[in-house]
């Protein structure tokens, strides 16, 4: 049985892991919103100094709580491969770690703001920041791409276990059975309905689920809230950005992080559509209070610096920009999802999200131009350019199968 950290005991705790004293005077405390299964304090120590207790409180089917481990265990990697440790956006911050308590300390960046917040409250939506970003995930794909020494690492489990396999989370939605009936509230129900109707939905996620193929390290949960900014980051040269919440990560398919950043970005959109029973879709979606094309800048900005970073994905996936297209649909759903579990509701801007979401799976090739307001030539063109400048000798390698001037047989 977990002792429960709390505000009361916080400081016990932290003091028994040698990590402040009772030197460091009168310190502050206050919990963060968090979900059903971790329970997360920020304490304001002396010296300026910030930590962030994390304690995870759902117990998987196995009875070992995993996903602190997963944090910690990245954190592991980062020092033992110091190229990884380099990239600074995602440079070590955990401090402790205790496997038997399933308690995870990390430094709390006070300069930082999470990005969903800051977009939220500016309504802006700078490139530098959105380049930031796939620049930073294409080094951790980049980087770790087919290297089986990463992929051992990660394999590790708790207690000195292996993982024998890797959890893949291309997954649809389950279905309905008598045990949800109690679980969620009648208007919830109508997404599980309306989700089960569209036969080429499910079809197009089992695919996705079959195409999927782990290649690198993964976060696995880059949304906006997993992402922070620095409060003067247009003052800076670097550090924009910092990653944060590894609890996901593991061996995975680069296309499914791009995808689900991407559905971060839309849903900015989606959320602040007008809706209303008399408007159509497409009206809803002109009358957004955050425009798609206010946004658009930012998710070719993001995708091509990604690209333009490591330009060898689109050699090992020429279909890479689809398969983005499809993941992000699928983050879509997934966005429903917890907004039902979290808060027990289903609405009109859910079921335009839906909607959304299919169209990216069903018809990834269209909907292309729809999301990022320009073709996949235009989105790739600065990348082949670059991948053509990085291949110099290639042409060289090729052997002739034809004549300069051709000659006509008895001519």
């Amino acid at each position: 049985m977990l002792l429960p950290l709390s505000s009361q005991n916080v400081i016990q705790y932290l003091q028994a892991a040698g990590l402040c004293s009772s030197e460091d005077g009168k310190s502050e405390i206050f919990e963060l919103p968090s979900n059903n299964k971790n329970c997360n304090l920020v304490v304001d120590l002396a010296g300026n100094r910030k930590l962030l207790v994390k304690q995870e409180r759902g117990v998987t089917n196995d009875g070992i709580l995993h996903e602190l481990f997963n944090e910690w265990l990245f954190h592991q990697l980062l020092q033992q491969f110091p190229v990884l440790g380099n990239i600074s956006a995602i440079a070590p911050l955990v401090v402790h770690f205790d496997e038997e308590k399933s308690i995870l300390v990390r430094s709390y960046l006070s300069e930082y703001i999470d990005l969903r917040e800051s977009y939220q409250n500016s309504n802006v939506f700078p490139t530098e920041i959105a380049g930031a970003i796939g620049t930073t995930l294409a080094a951790l794909h980049r980087t770790t791409f087919q290297g089986k020494e990463y992929r051992n690492f990660m394999a590790t489990a708790p207690q000195g276990q292996f993982r024998y396999h890797f959890y893949n989370p291309a997954q649809g939605i389950a279905s309905l059975n008598p045990a949800i009936f109690g679980k969620i509230s009648t208007e919830a129900l109508k997404f599980h309905v309306l989700y089960q109707s569209y036969e080429s939905l499910e079809a197009a996620i089992s695919d996705l689920a079959y195409e999927w193929n782990a290649c690198c390290l993964t976060h696995n949960d880059l949304n906006l809230n997993n992402i922070l900014i620095h409060s003067r980051w247009n003052q800076l040269d670097n550090c924009l950005v910092q990653f944060i919440d590894w609890e996901a990560c593991t061996w995975g398919d680069p296309a499914f992080d791009i995808g689900t950043i991407l559905a971060s970005y839309l849903g900015l959109w989606l959320e602040s559509l007008v809706v209303d029973p008399t408007l159509e879709l497409a009206d809803s979606l002109q009358l957004a209070m955050i425009p798609l094309e206010e946004i658009q800048p930012s998710l070719v900005a993001l995708l091509q610096a990604y690209l333009q970073a490591f330009p060898m994905i689109l050699e090992y996936h020429p279909d890479f920009l689809v398969r983005v297209i499809k993941f992000t649909g699928l983050a879509l759903i997934h966005q429903i999802q917890d907004k039902i579990n979290n808060c027990k509701l289903f609405d009109n801007s859910d079921i335009y999200m839906l909607q959304v979401a299919k169209n990216l799976l069903t018809i990834p090739e269209k909907s292309v131009l729809s999301i990022f307001g320009i073709s996949e030539a235009e989105i790739l063109s600065p990348v082949a350019k670059v991948h053509h400048t990085s291949h110099p000798d290639k042409e060289k390698q090729l052997v002739r199968l034809y004549y300069e001037k051709t000659r006509l047989r008895g001519c």
